[in-house]
């Protein structure tokens, strides 16, 4: 018997490297990027809607300000996916429970979207390959293939020809949330603008990395930590320098903008450590709010 409702959990991301190549003249640039699932987690529920009542859309819990409940949303675009891909004949509700930070650079919206096509999938049994559900998720955007795998990947071309990367070991991260958004555009366009004389070589994964990761070295992984847009999420909230520096001098292994920000992801030693640096930040004043996280983690999955 099918069933009328499926829930799926699909956690944030970091990037342990972020490389942007020039800007190409369509407008994209060609990136290099080490993603890693960490255990904040959105809930996505997609239930089978009254007749005629189309797709519809509610979100709700702790990370809502600012999220469209419209046909903006890119988890609302990816059931339109699924529907006019699938000849699928239904309609549907789709119950977004948030917890990934909006705007912050870990992929929120992307997770949705990933877990509405897990979801559909589940629902209409489809039974869709892993890398059938990945080509659909690149149609979406860059960062829904590896929402849908999780754990830790290198993703490559705009972010979303995905490769398994080598990683053992688990890392304990402590995340410093700005209760403001960055616009990933807008970042992108300021890292145009402050490269614009230079020349910039294509992006490489970093090798040093690489073996950080396969060695489960977290001190070396923390020294490895790079972002090309973090210089311009910088110069567009300045703040970002300041929590940067003060998680560094309260020990972190090692400190990053995730994605084009404004989240500032941590890499401490241990739980104790990740405690000790929450408190810190927390009474430092200069961050929002923090949270903390063990990566990696799977992709979105049915619960």
């Amino acid at each position: 018997m099918p069933s009328n409702s499926v829930t799926v959990r699909v956690p944030a991301k970091v990037n342990l490297q972020l490389s942007v190549g020039p800007r190409e003249a369509d407008g994209f640039h060609n990136l290099v990027s080490v993603f890693q699932a960490i255990s904040i987690f959105d809930d996505v529920t997609v239930s089978r809607g009254a007749p005629g009542s189309g797709i519809s859309i509610s979100v709700s819990g702790e990370q809502t300000h600012g999220v469209p409940a419209d046909t903006s949303n890119l988890a609302v675009k990816a059931a339109q996916l699924m529907i006019d891909r699938f000849d699928i004949d239904a309609d549907l509700q789709i119950d977004v429970k948030k917890s990934i930070p909006v705007a912050g650079g870990m992929a929120g919206g992307s997770a949705d979207a990933a877990a509405t096509l897990v979801a559909l999938d589940a629902l209409f049994q489809l039974e869709l390959s892993r890398e059938e559900l990945h080509r659909l998720g690149s149609e979406l955007g860059s960062d829904v293939p590896f929402m849908i795998s999780g754990g830790t990947a290198v993703g490559q071309g705009r972010g979303d020809q995905l490769t398994a990367a080598l990683s053992r070991g688990t890392y304990h991260w402590v995340l410093a949330l700005s209760s403001v958004g960055l616009s990933t555009p807008a970042v992108y366009a300021e890292c145009d603008r402050m490269r614009a004389e230079l020349e910039i070589a294509p992006p490489q994964v970093s090798d040093a990395l690489m073996q950080s990761l396969l060695a489960a070295d977290a001190q070396a992984v923390g020294r490895a930590l790079t972002n090309d847009l973090q210089s311009a999420a910088c110069s567009l909230r300045p703040a970002l320098s300041l929590v940067l520096e003060v998680g560094r001098d309260y020990g972190a292994l090692g400190a990053i903008v995730s994605g084009s920000g404004p989240t500032v992801a941590f890499l401490v030693a241990d739980e104790e450590a990740g405690l000790d640096l929450a408190v810190a930040l927390t009474a430092s004043g200069v961050v929002g709010s923090v949270a903390r996280a063990l990566g990696p983690v799977a992709g979105a999955k049915v619960i």
